[in-house]
């Protein structure tokens, strides 16, 4: 099972000088947002549109409308027919994309510099101008429940992690898909995606993001040419949605063919809210990298390597959301091993950190691993935006990368020990298990120990 860690943008102390004192920003009259990062190392930029908009502000029965509208957003526009945006973008040597979370959705261009003014122009153009044609939509969303069908239908690991955030989540809307239960997207309609882009997709509920061999006062001349004319309106209240506290462990199985079982434990974690004042996010974040940030880390070593209890043991964390947080331990068992010996050992390491801590020598390693990773990514321009966006959308700020890199820095052995016992609660997990069904007619090896 592949799940990776989101870490927040870190940056080495001497870089950040070079790297935070450069983005610029301005603010168009009509509320757009406008961020730039300067990079001249290669003459191309990166274009990037940021709504302020994702699945978890869906309702019940549009499940999924938030990445349709996405697909639709490529179907053209009164000036740009269907399927042209795509081409103009090759044409001018570029490529670009799009991509829909629970917190965000977001297109970006990436292309020479030159062919900025064209971009911001085919952006501005959709985002006020968007065609939702009938015809278009119901060949579009054929394309959708088909993406839904190969990557969660048809895709164990991703069918029990779904099912895993529908039991885990009971009232907040992470509960539900980001490309919607089936049934939901079997009764869309171009209405439905239509309300959903006249509602959010305003200048005022979006911001922008270009790094590259470019000149901030230029970007925000030609971000005013473009965007500045678009009207702004109101956006509907959204209302807090906060998930009760769980109050006990629940348990799920999913039973689909598979070659191996797959066990993974949820449990409710926080994430950042004021980077200034929280602590314990840091320390979680210390936590996941010495137990699967590396080759050598506690899972790898211990779990897969020594007692060959696993084939693979992870944990996944993200302590940056809009909504509430989870921590992910994951993995599957090895030959002749089930998934409770598997969950066994997994809370054997995390009770070894519990009661015996970490060194301050793994501490400092882990660390000097978490911040050179995050250095590595100022080599990419693309890396650099998508940093500064995903910062932006899940409601912090770009200027607090370096309050959170020292946060981090901060971080002790004690604050390690004291988040391994204060949130790795029962009252509090969510536990799934893949029980893997026959392939090709032979029996697959059980999940569970078989109990005589």
């Amino acid at each position: 099972m592949t799940m990776r860690h989101l870490l927040p943008v870190l940056l080495a102390p001497w870089l950040l000088t070079a790297a935070l004192a450069n983005p610029y920003e301005t603010t168009l009259d009509n509320g757009l947002r406008i961020i730039v990062k300067e990079d001249n190392r290669a003459p191309t930029a990166v274009h990037m549109v940021w709504y302020r908009i994702g699945s978890m502000d869906e309702v019940d029965g549009t499940s999924g409308v938030a990445h349709v509208l996405e697909h639709m957003m490529f179907k053209g526009t009164p000036s740009v027919g269907p399927g042209e945006f795509n081409k103009r973008v090759a044409a001018a040597g570029g490529r670009d994309n799009a991509f829909t979370s629970r917190d965000y959705t977001a297109y970006f261009q990436q292309i020479p510099k030159e062919k900025l003014d064209e971009m911001m122009q085919l952006e501005a153009d959709r985002m006020r101008h968007l065609t939702v044609d009938p015809k278009e939509f119901a060949q579009e969303i054929k394309v959708v429940m088909e993406e839904r069908r190969m990557r969660t239908d048809d895709n164990p690991q991703s069918k029990l992690f779904e099912q895993m955030n529908a039991a885990a989540f009971q009232a907040h809307p992470y509960r539900r898909p980001i490309i919607g239960w089936m049934s939901d997207l079997e009764t869309m309609t171009a209405a439905d995606a239509k309300a959903w882009y006249d509602t959010w997709y305003v200048p005022n509920n979006a911001y922008v993001v270009v790094s590259g061999d470019v000149k901030h006062q230029e970007v925000f001349a030609l971000a005013k040419k473009h965007y500045g004319a678009l009207p702004s309106r109101d956006l509907p209240p959204r209302k807090a949605q906060v998930e009760p506290r769980q109050e006990g462990t629940r348990k799920l199985t999913v039973k689909a063919p598979a070659e191996l079982p797959v066990l993974i434990m949820g449990y409710k974690a926080p994430i950042i809210r004021d980077p200034k004042t929280d602590q314990d996010p840091y320390a979680l974040q210390i936590l996941a990298a010495i137990l699967d940030g590396h080759d050598a880390a506690r899972f790898n070593k211990k779990l897969v390597r020594e007692d060959k209890v696993a084939l693979s043991a992870g944990i996944d964390y993200d302590n940056t959301a809009r909504g509430p947080g989870m921590l992910f331990l994951y993995g599957s068992p090895s030959e002749g091993r089930s998934v409770d010996d598997l969950e066994a050992a997994l809370r054997a390491e995390i009770k070894r950190i519990q009661e015996t801590g970490v060194s301050e020598t793994e501490l400092k390693r882990t660390k000097a691993q978490l911040v050179a990773g995050q250095v590595y990514k100022l080599d990419s321009m693309f890396g650099q935006a998508m940093e500064v966006g995903q910062m932006e959308a899940v409601g912090l700020h770009w200027k607090d990368v370096d309050v959170m890199l020292a946060k981090l820095q901060q971080v002790s052995a004690a604050d390690v020990q004291a988040v391994a016992k204060k949130y790795f609660n029962d009252d509090a997990l969510t536990i799934g298990i893949l029980d893997p069904q026959p392939l090709d007619g032979k029996p697959r090896r059980p999940g569970v120990a078989i109990r005589h």
